[in-house]
C-alpha cells in the first residue's frame, strides 16, 4: 500500500507550511509597530520560505525552544510510566534546607539546561493518569494529487481524548488554533477505527524571573468534525504539495516523495 503513496507528511510539517502562509500576519504581530524591525516584511516572508524548505529537507537545527518542549515532554512520560530516561539526563533539585523535599526537575538535553517546577510536572503527570504516551498514528488522505500518508506521534492518548503538550514563554488565548495536530491526529485515529475526536493542547507557560521560576497552565479544547475539518485538511495538504512541486529542484530529502534511498 505504501508504494502507491505519492507523499509522506508528518503533522508538524503542516504547521511549518502554515507559518509560511501566515508570515505576513506573524510579521505584523512581532514587528508591525517597530521603528527598527529585524527584517522587512519581504525579508521575513523569504525567511519563512527557506525555513520551510529546510524543514522539508530535514536540515538539522538547534532550537532551545523546541528542546525545552521535548525535555518537558520526556519528564512527564517518565513520571507517567515510572521509568528513567534513556534520551537525556534528568535529576531532582531539592530544597537546600531539606534534601528530602524536591522542588524542581533539572534536564540536560542537547547541551541545554532546563528547570521545571516539580509541582508543574506532577500536575501534568496526574492529569494524564492512565494515558498512553507517544502513540504513533497514521492514515491515508486522498487528494486530487493522489494518496498522501499523514503521520505523527500523539503526546498522550487517553480513552476519550487526544493531548498535545506545549511549552511557551508567553501565552495568549487561541495561540495554537492554527496548528494542525488537532485535526491530523483525530483524523488518523478515526481512519484507524477509533472515534476519539476530542483534542486538548495542554500548555505550560514558563517565566524565569531573577528570583523564581513562575508558571501558569492553560488548555485549548478542540473537537474534530470530519464533515468540516477533512475539507480544510485536504485543501491545506494540497497547498503544501503545490509548494513542494514548485520547489522540487530544492528538495534533497526524497522521503517526502515516498522514495527511500
Amino acid at each position: 500500500m505504501k508504494k502507491q503513496l505519492k507523499y509522506l507528511f508528518y503533522a508538524t510539517l503542516l504547521d511549518a507550511y502554515q507559518d509560511y502562509l501566515s508570515s505576513d500576519k506573524i510579521y505584523q504581530e512581532y514587528w508591525g509597530f517597530s521603528e527598527n524591525p529585524e527584517f522587512s516584511e519581504d525579508e521575513f516572508h523569504e525567511k519563512k520560505r527557506l525555513e520551510l524548505i529546510d524543514r522539508i529537507n530535514r536540515v538539522p537545527f538547534d532550537s532551545e525552544k523546541a528542546d525545552r518542549g521535548t525535555a518537558f515532554n520526556e519528564v512527564i512520560d517518565c513520571l507517567i510510566l515510572n521509568r528513567k530516561s534513556d534520551k537525556m539526563k534528568i535529576d531532582r533539585i531539592c530544597d537546600p534546607n531539606d534534601n528530602t523535599l524536591v522542588t524542581n526537575i533539572r534536564v540536560i538535553y542537547n547541551e541545554h539546561e532546563f528547570i521545571f517546577p516539580i509541582a508543574l510536572c506532577r500536575e501534568f503527570a496526574d492529569y494524564y493518569k492512565g494515558a498512553i504516551p507517544q502513540v504513533h498514528v497514521e492514515a491515508v488522505l486522498p487528494t486530487k494529487y493522489g494518496n498522501i500518508l499523514l503521520y505523527g506521534y500523539v503526546d498522550e492518548l487517553m480513552s476519550a481524548s487526544v493531548h498535545d503538550i506545549k511549552t511557551t514563554g508567553k501565552y495568549s488565548a487561541g495561540k495554537f488554533k492554527n496548528h494542525w495536530q488537532h485535526i491530523v491526529y483525530p483524523y488518523c485515529l478515526c481512519e484507524s477505527g477509533s472515534q476519539v475526536r476530542d483534542f486538548e493542547y495542554n500548555i505550560a507557560a514558563l517565566n524565569q524571573t531573577k528570583y523564581e521560576l513562575k508558571y501558569e497552565t492553560f488548555t485549548e479544547f478542540y473537537s474534530y468534525v470530519p464533515e468540516v475539518d477533512n475539507l480544510r485538511l485536504t485543501k491545506h495538504v494540497e497547498g503544501l504539495i503545490e509548494f513542494i512541486e514548485a520547489h522540487r529542484d530544492l528538495i534533497t530529502d526524497k522521503k517526502i516523495f515516498n522514495q527511500h534511498e
